[in-house]
């Protein structure tokens, strides 16, 4: 049987729910988090399959267990849920009790459980959309043998970039984490580390004057001038007038995006090069504004995923370059894409 929630903290567009309530309906648990790329890029099909499918039975709850301490913050949630239109109910589960009773380990994670509280299927990560979609129809047909689909066409999952199939042993830059507790985890399953400067790990909780010698390693982070390195995150160590810090990494993907937040919550602004040249219409991402000179800048103005570079084609080799005059500037996290879309 399907697990009861539990340890929920707050509810999102719902009442409180319970398992054994939800009896006689298809239940879809969605484990997310609002940073989650991954997680995001599922929005669209979670949105189709509610639109299909609500009045037919089927009921989406998505359990949102942070992956950073700042993603527990009820307000943040909500206005998640609010900017990407998300209407079902959510469940926030930051103790990761609901987590733990599912044995759940990824975001995103899907579970879907028949009219009689049955875990009937499950998928973790991204695809498999026709599939999901396929099993939630048989579901509802088990729930009501009148139920018909209506020769509603099966989603396709998302296209990946042609210039990355067609690129000979392309790959992708995996995600990437500032703070140093991924960090020794990553070592310690012998992948060693997010970052390449020794000086890194030596620091923890204090603030270390980095430089940078020599030739980037591609996939990892580096660090210029003065950071404060923390278990989730590292943070700008000083302030400054004309952008003499910065952080920088040599990447292989069609787009970029970076968790962010600010240390006061005051709004700042992040400078962005790539190969030593502002970004333009052409290469920015969503969230990128090119101001009257040319100049290319993200404005951090609450702690979520920002869209920074989005490539017309795959690309690899890539230095980009982040800095800010602000002490505020906060990294939590690289994430990279080969979607055909960009994102």
């Amino acid at each position: 049987m399907a697990p009861e929630f539990g340890g929920i903290e707050a509810w999102i567009n719902s009442n409180p729910l319970t398992m054994e309530e939800l009896r006689g309906k298809v239940v879809l648990i969605d484990f997310w988090t609002y940073t989650c790329i991954n997680c995001i890029r599922t929005f669209p099909y979670l949105k189709q399959w509610h639109s299909r499918y609500a009045d037919d039975g089927l009921v989406i709850v998505g359990v949102h267990t942070s992956e950073f301490e700042f993603e527990k913050d009820y307000d943040n949630v909500v206005e998640a849920t609010v900017n990407d239109s998300l209407v079902w109910p959510m469940a926030q589960d930051n103790d990761y009790v609901t987590w733990r009773r599912y044995s759940n380990r990824y975001w995103p994670a899907k579970y879907l459980i028949d009219k009689d509280g049955v875990v009937r299927y499950t998928h973790f990560g991204e695809g498999a959309y026709a599939e999901t979609e396929e099993i939630i129809r048989e579901l509802l047909e088990e729930a009501d043998p009148e139920f018909r689909v209506n020769n509603l066409e099966l989603p396709k999952d998302q296209t990946l970039d042609p210039a990355f199939l067609s690129t000979r042993n392309a790959r992708v830059t995996r995600e990437l984490y500032g703070g140093y507790e991924r960090g020794q985890s990553d070592m310690l399953y012998g992948r060693g580390g997010y970052v390449r400067q020794v000086e890194y790990f030596e620091n923890k909780d204090k603030v270390f004057d980095f430089t940078v010698e020599g030739d980037l390693e591609s996939d990892k982070i580096y660090f210029e001038g003065p950071w404060h390195i923390g278990p989730e995150s590292s943070t700008h160590g000083r302030m400054t007038e004309n952008f003499e810090d910065s952080l920088s990494i040599v990447y292989s993907a069609t787009s970029v995006n970076a968790v962010l937040t600010s240390e006061t919550g005051e709004p700042y602004k992040v400078r962005l090069k790539v190969n030593g040249e502002y970004l333009t219409e052409e290469n920015k991402g969503i969230d990128v504004m090119i101001a009257d000179n040319g100049k290319s800048y993200v404005w951090v103005t609450t702690p979520i995923l920002y869209n920074i570079v989005k490539n017309p084609s795959y690309v690899t080799g890539e230095k980009l370059e982040m800095s800010s005059n602000s002490d505020d500037f906060d990294l939590f996290a690289f994430t990279f894409g080969v979607y055909d879309n960009g994102h």
